[in-house]
């Protein structure tokens, strides 16, 4: 799999907003990283931190003027997915919508290819 053959990572209006809302507050120029790491009851898992730097070759989203950062190696089990939030009763969280997930856990923070 390769970054240039499949579709980029995507981010849904609702989690762009909250992406947005969490960005503000923190010092200028801070950004969202979100990874994939081996882990988890899946096998794989992601991981989501607030950084003030970016690599070369990361993939740069935009989020309501904030940037979201994805390494090349997690756009590669990303690629084609949407970063989403979600607001519901038993509590709020951002989710990944990725389509080349064959399995995931039940509280659906693990993943497995």
């Amino acid at each position: 799999m390769s970054v240039t053959d499949q579709t980029p990572v995507t981010v849904s209006t609702r989690a762009a907003a909250k992406i947005a809302t969490i960005l503000a507050r923190e010092p200028a120029g801070s950004m969202l990283r979100v990874a994939v790491e081996g882990g988890g009851c899946s096998g794989f898992q992601y991981k989501f931190d607030i950084v003030n730097a970016r690599e070369d070759d990361d993939l740069v989203l935009d989020a309501n003027g904030f940037s979201v950062l994805v390494d090349t190696v997690s756009v590669d089990y990303m690629a084609g997915s949407e970063i989403d939030f979600s607001d519901e009763l038993i509590g709020a969280a951002f989710k990944i919508n990725n389509p080349n997930a064959t399995a995931s856990c039940g509280c659906g923070t693990s993943f497995s290819l």
